[in-house]
């Protein structure tokens, strides 16, 4: 005969409490997930954006200057795949300065974390860089809102 022991089985509050520590391990393994896939985007940003400046100079070079340049032509000229941002909103442009001699990858709809990694990011290809329309040091302009713009100045 089997005798029923109240002791053999698991109690309600273990079954509780081990699901509660595979939940706080659940947790932690997609912030690590979400912390390593975010820099992987801001990554793949930076080396698009270093490939939209080289693509521009190359189309451009022959003409001598950057007069009539714009996401629209890169994209028709085969210089960019897509008129897709790299990062931010769809909302970007690429133009020329007033004298053609330089021009300006413009990105809208960055999150600060973003506009504060992409003006701290060193990018060698570019210039000067404007954030919210000012050029002054790197990640200081950057809003706390998912607003911000920044621009890659291109000589």
């Amino acid at each position: 005969m089997i005798k029923n022991n109240p002791e053999s089985g698991r109690s309600l509050i273990e079954i509780i409490g081990v699901m509660a520590i595979g939940a706080i391990a659940l947790a932690g393994v997609v912030a690590a997930y979400n912390t390593i896939r975010h820099r992987q985007v801001r990554t793949i940003a930076s080396a698009g954006l270093e490939q939209i400046a080289k693509n521009t100079k190359i189309l451009m070079d022959h003409r001598g200057d950057y007069s009539g340049v714009s996401v629209e032509y890169l994209v028709k000229s085969g210089a960019l795949k897509s008129n897709k941002a790299p990062i931010g909103s769809d909302n970007w442009s690429v133009t020329s300065s007033i004298d053609g001699m330089e021009f300006s990858i413009n990105l809208t709809g960055l999150p600060q974390g973003d506009c504060e990694y992409l003006t701290t990011a060193r990018m060698a290809w570019a210039s000067k860089i404007k954030v919210n329309g000012y050029e002054l040091e790197p990640g200081t302009q950057c809003l706390s809102g998912g607003d911000n713009q920044v621009s890659f100045i291109v000589e």
